[in-house]
């Protein structure tokens, strides 16, 4: 390979680890053109797959500051698959290939800045799909926007009720205030009575005797 043709290798690999959001590197020695064609379809646009230098990409890794994280695992046959779209979903094609096809051995990535072992990466192939976690999150707010349309539909039902409870109490009050009404009148003027009655025996006492 020529000098410049290195150049440009180099800097289109720096420019697959920069704006990827994952880089898993595999063994893919055993592995046919048929089959390699056939793992690319099976990344589905998640990831795309390369076969690479280890030389060239060790001097990508380290301009793209990844070499730290990568350089240990190139050695011996390389090819990286450079995730561009959902993570887990490039982790689960990767594992349903390998499980087809053994020759494919995962050696490790970089998945968001952080180091992945084999394990951790099909492990991440476990979880939900990104479209599945959206789905998942757009039916929980839907139930819950749901519950809260109930709710207000209610509230006119349950004011109604209230107020017909406060009525039903004020009428089932109103007939012992009624009652109550006379007594307290009649207790009032039997008090008024008895006032003057006293008033007048007072003034009885205090007449002189010898007028008349």
């Amino acid at each position: 390979m020529a000098n410049a043709e290195k150049v440009a290798a180099v800097a289109e690999l720096k420019e697959r680890f920069e704006t990827s959001s994952g880089a898993v590197l595999a063994n893919y020695r055993g592995l046919t053109v048929a089959q390699l064609a056939d793992l690319r379809r099976a990344l589905n646009g998640h990831a795309s797959f390369a076969v690479v230098k280890n030389t060239l990409t060790k001097l990508a890794a380290t301009e793209a500051g990844v070499a730290d994280q990568l350089g240990d695992l190139l050695t011996g046959p390389s090819a990286i698959a450079f995730v561009k779209g959902d993570v887990v979903e490039a982790a689960k094609g990767l594992r349903e290939f390998a499980k087809a096809n053994p020759a494919l051995e995962i050696k490790g990535g970089i998945i968001d800045g952080k180091s992945m072992t084999p394990p951790e990466i099909d492990r991440l192939a476990d979880l939900e799909s990104r479209d599945v976690l959206l789905a998942m999150l757009a039916g929980a707010m839907k139930a819950s926007m749901a519950r809260a349309a109930a709710t207000m539909a209610a509230l006119p039902t349950q004011m109604a009720r209230l107020a017909g409870a406060l009525e039903a109490k004020r009428a089932a009050e109103a007939p012992a205030a009624e009652a109550a009404a006379p007594a307290a009148a009649t207790e009032t003027e039997d008090s008024q009575n008895n006032e003057d009655a006293a008033a007048d025996v007072a003034a009885q006492a205090t007449e002189d005797p010898t007028e008349d």
